[in-house]
Parts: C-alpha cells; sequence; structure tokens
C-alpha cells in the first residue's frame, strides 16, 4: 500500500497572513481589487480538509464588461504606444517578483488545488518566472517586411490585436497565467484574465503582483462561472486563449464565433506512452510513473494509458504497481508528499465513478493505495492511486479524460497496433515512446497525431522555449514557444508606391 503522510496541516506564515488580511478577493481592475460590497461571492476550499479558504467576487456581465473597457483604454493609452523593449524591460520586473514571491504563491497554489508544495515550486512558480523573463527577452523579434512588387512595395507589418481574453483551468494556475499573459503582452496586447473556479487565488494573486510593475489595466482579472462565457462573447475581446476541457473548448468557440473572435485552444488529452519490446524496462517504469501520477493525474498532459508490449506486460505490470504503492499519499504541504488531494469535491466522485465504471466494463484493479484518515484530512478531497489492468480501447477509461490518479495498462503485440491504439480516441495532444532504438521512435513519433512526443522521458519541468499544444479534440494553437509570439499579432499591408515605374491607373490610358 501507497505510504500516507497524515501529519496535520502545515502551518504557513506568508499564505495564512494573506488570507487573514483579505478574507474576500473581488475583480482585480485599473490596478486594484474592486471592493466587494454586497457582490455575490463564491467559496474557496482548501483541498486538504475542505476548510474555506477566501471568498472570491462573481464577475457579472458589468463588471466584466468594466475590465474589458479598462484594458482597452490601457492598451490604447499606454501598451501599445511602448516599444517592445519597453514592454520586455517591465515584463523582466515581474519576472523577479515573482521569484521574489515564489514561497508565498507555491504555499497558496498548493493549499487551493492540492499538488505538493515542493512541486508547486520548483514547477508552477518558476515556470511562470522563466515564461516572463523568456518572453521579456524576444519581444523585439516580431519583425515587419517589404515585399516588392514592381511600382507598389508592400510593407507587412504585425500589429497587437487589443484585448484578451485568457480563460484558464484549475490545475497550474501560476503556469497558466505566465503561458497566455506574457507572450500577449509582450507584442503590446492587455489582457483580461479569467481563473479557474476552483483554484482562483493565485492567480489573483499573481495579477496583483504584476501590477506592482505594470500599468494599471493591462493585466486585469475577474472570477466565477459567468464571466467566461462573458468574455468569450464579448465584441470588444480580439483574442481568447483557452485552456481547459474539450466540451469547454467547443462552447467557447460558439461565443467566439458570434464575433468572428480569434481563439487558441489548449484542450483535454488521453495520452499513451508506450513501452516496446526492446525497452529497458526499469527506465520505463520511472518515466510511466512520473507521466501518470505527476499532479495527480490532474494534467491534460497525463499518460493514463500506459501501452506495454505483450512480452514486458507482466513484468511491468508487477513493477508498476510496486513503484506506485512506493508513492506518498498526504498533506501538500509537507515536503515528503508525491500525491496530494484533487482539487475538489467534484472532481473527487468524477474519479471514483471513472474507477467503478472501469471495473464494471472488465478491467482489473491491479492496485489501490491509501489515503490519509487523520482527523484533519477526513473532509479533503483525496483519492486513493489506482493502476487498472486487462484495460481494452474500447473501454470508458481508455476513452476519456479521467484527470485524476488512475492508470489503465493496456497490451499490445506490433508497433502498428500501439500506433492504432495511441491514434484511437477523439484527442491528440502528447504521446511517449519507450526504446533501445532512437530510429524505430522517430519513425513511430511521425504516424502519432499529437503535438507532442517523448522519446525515454516524461519530464514535466518545463516548455519554454518549444511549441506545445494539440491536434484533433486537443485543440489547436501553440504555446510557450517563440511561435507563439505570432498568435498574438496580426499581418497589415501597407502598400506604397516604390519608386520603380509608372503605376498604372483604371481604366488604362491608349
Amino acid at each position: 500500500m501507497a505510504d500516507v503522510v497524515a501529519r496535520g496541516v502545515v502551518e504557513s506564515s506568508l499564505s495564512d497572513a494573506l488570507l487573514r488580511r483579505r478574507p474576500v478577493w473581488g475583480a482585480f481592475i485599473a490596478g486594484s481589487f474592486v471592493d466587494a460590497h454586497d457582490a455575490a461571492t463564491f467559496e474557496v476550499l482548501e483541498s486538504v480538509n475542505g476548510e474555506s479558504l477566501a471568498r472570491v467576487v462573481v464577475a457579472d456581465e458589468e463588471l466584466v464588461a468594466r475590465a474589458v473597457a479598462d484594458s482597452r483604454r490601457a492598451y490604447e493609452e499606454v501598451w501599445r504606444r511602448l516599444s517592445p523593449r519597453e514592454r520586455g524591460a517591465m515584463m523582466r520586473l515581474v519576472a523577479a517578483r515573482i521569484r521574489d514571491h515564489a514561497e508565498e504563491l507555491a504555499e497558496l497554489c498548493a493549499r487551493e488545488v492540492g499538488k505538493p508544495k515542493r512541486d508547486a515550486l520548483r514547477v508552477d512558480v518558476m515556470s511562470s518566472h522563466t515564461s516572463f523573463d523568456y518572453y521579456a527577452g524576444i519581444a523585439d523579434t516580431v519583425h515587419g517586411q517589404i515585399l516588392d512588387q514592381g511600382p507598389i512595395e508592400a510593407r507587412v507589418t504585425y500589429e497587437p490585436y487589443g484585448v484578451v481574453a485568457a480563460i484558464l483551468p484549475f490545475n497550474w494556475p501560476p503556469i497558466h497565467f505566465s503561458k497566455k499573459c506574457a507572450p500577449a503582452i509582450a507584442v503590446g496586447n492587455t489582457v483580461v484574465i479569467k481563473p479557474g473556479e476552483q483554484a482562483p487565488l493565485t492567480v489573483l494573486r499573481l495579477v496583483e503582483i504584476a501590477n506592482e510593475v505594470l500599468p494599471p489595466g493591462v493585466i486585469n482579472a475577474v472570477s466565477g462561472m459567468p464571466a467566461g462565457p462573458a468574455l468569450a462573447s464579448h465584441p470588444r475581446i480580439e483574442r481568447i486563449s483557452f485552456t481547459g476541457a474539450t466540451a469547454t473548448g467547443r462552447r467557447v468557440m460558439e461565443s467566439a464565433a458570434k464575433n468572428l473572435t480569434y481563439t487558441t485552444l489548449e484542450l483535454g488529452g488521453k495520452n499513451a506512452l508506450m513501452v516496446l519490446d526492446d525497452a529497458n524496462i526499469e527506465e520505463a517504469v520511472e518515466t510511466a510513473i512520473e507521466g501518470m501520477f505527476y499532479n495527480q493525474g490532474e494534467a491534460c498532459t497525463s499518460t493514463s494509458r500506459i501501452l506495454v508490449h505483450a512480452s514486458l506486460y507482466e513484468d511491468f505490470a508487477h513493477r508498476f504497481v510496486e513503484a506506485a504503492s512506493r508513492l506518498i499519499v498526504g498533506d501538500p504541504l509537507d515536503a515528503a508528499t508525491d500525491i496530494g488531494p484533487l482539487v475538489d469535491a467534484r472532481q473527487q466522485e468524477r474519479v471514483e465513478h471513472y474507477v467503478r465504471q472501469g471495473i464494471d466494463e472488465g478491467a482489473t484493479l491491479l492496485f489501490e493505495g491509501t489515503v490519509p484518515d487523520a482527523r484533519a484530512f477526513a473532509q479533503g478531497f483525496f483519492v486513493a492511486p489506482r493502476v487498472l489492468g486487462d484495460v481494452t480501447p474500447q473501454m470508458t477509461v481508455a476513452q476519456d479524460e479521467i484527470f485524476g490518479p488512475v492508470a489503465c495498462l493496456m497490451r499490445f503485440e506490433t508497433d502498428e497496433e500501439a500506433i492504432e491504439i495511441a491514434n484511437g480516441t477523439q484527442y491528440g495532444l502528447t504521446a511517449a515512446i519507450c526504446t533501445s532504438d532512437e530510429v524505430r521512435a522517430a519513425q513511430m513519433a511521425e504516424r502519432l497525431e499529437v503535438g507532442m512526443v517523448f522519446v525515454n522521458n516524461y519530464t514535466r519541468r518545463t516548455f519554454i522555449g518549444s511549441p506545445f499544444g494539440g491536434v484533433k479534440g486537443s485543440g489547436y494553437g501553440r504555446e510557450y514557444g517563440p511561435e507563439t509570439l505570432h498568435e498574438f499579432v496580426r499581418a497589415k499591408n501597407v502598400r506604397f508606391p516604390s519608386g520603380r515605374g509608372v503605376i498604372g491607373g483604371w481604366p488604362p490610358k491608349p
């Protein structure tokens, strides 16, 4: 059985002090939090024990319109008028502020999301810092061009859209904040950001920290369920960047279509990790454990389908279960914890439902871990890590994104069959191949219908500097790379006489 950390919630002075000072978090507009007054609010719960962390104001259409209008003002009057290097200089200061507040942000993220604080610190917060630093450095690399058309010269420039709506999920708050905001503001846009309802506090705190440096209105924030549709359908939103479930992404597209608003969608995944017959089995197990259980499996990149060659299946399954049993489930603020609670009760029940459904459809429960039984954790949103064996491609657990610590082991006989299984879902985000033959891996990677392939690794440290995104039901557009800057600009063609030759008119002169 998996080890369990059950020592009670560790006192975290940095986040506790912040939460005592601000029990109600309003929308953040024009450089400050808006006074809540009698506004409707929703409660944010601490995932480890179900207790209240804070209340957050629900932004209605009027408050969303106010945020958009202020961001438009900041765009027109201030931000678009600055040079890329001036914007980059301020973004580097934002990166430094994020680094200065790293411990506080990691604590807050761990408490509302449930992920281990050590991971929130070294991955989430540090990636947020790195994103701002990276895009600050390449803010001046979006260049126009001059095309010689004979007597006419075309000058092509790339301009920001204006106000960008960034709509986030709950699972990586600092990462999603930075990967949306940093490239968008680097090229001159302003942003209205809407965090996930389950975990909005870290994002709101990041917005506040960024506004210590940025001009008011460059990044505004609104929260609550109504805010997403209001942003997606707002006529002054010129670009939408959305990360979340595929079904929700479709609804965002439907709303955006009313105003023909451009969208970038980073959606769900049902990712396959393939262990070929020539793989180093010890390394493959280690890779699969990280790919599956990191962040409690609450990751669109989670390798919840682990495809193992039939000749290795029994040995791999034994070793994988043994490795899973060593994972420590417990308090996310404890440095020893590997798997914390899920984000809320709804997600907890959703994952448990999939486990029951998988067993009902014929999967074998190879392993079930334990969750903390201490009184302090009784109301926490823990889910025991599971390993399901004998999973077939038609089962629901092999098709749906579970978004929790549930691994599905599947057999295959040939590379062709592995590729067919891997491509056999609506999704196309990532895949992984474990093999000792890199040529074989390259040939398989070419045939996988995904946006990113890992070979003999599944590291989550960072994607900064290389493109990330999916195909099919996993969305479109690319984040994290230099090409991401072009997601937030549009081309304009301005034509001048070149001075070379006579410009003809209409009708032509005899």
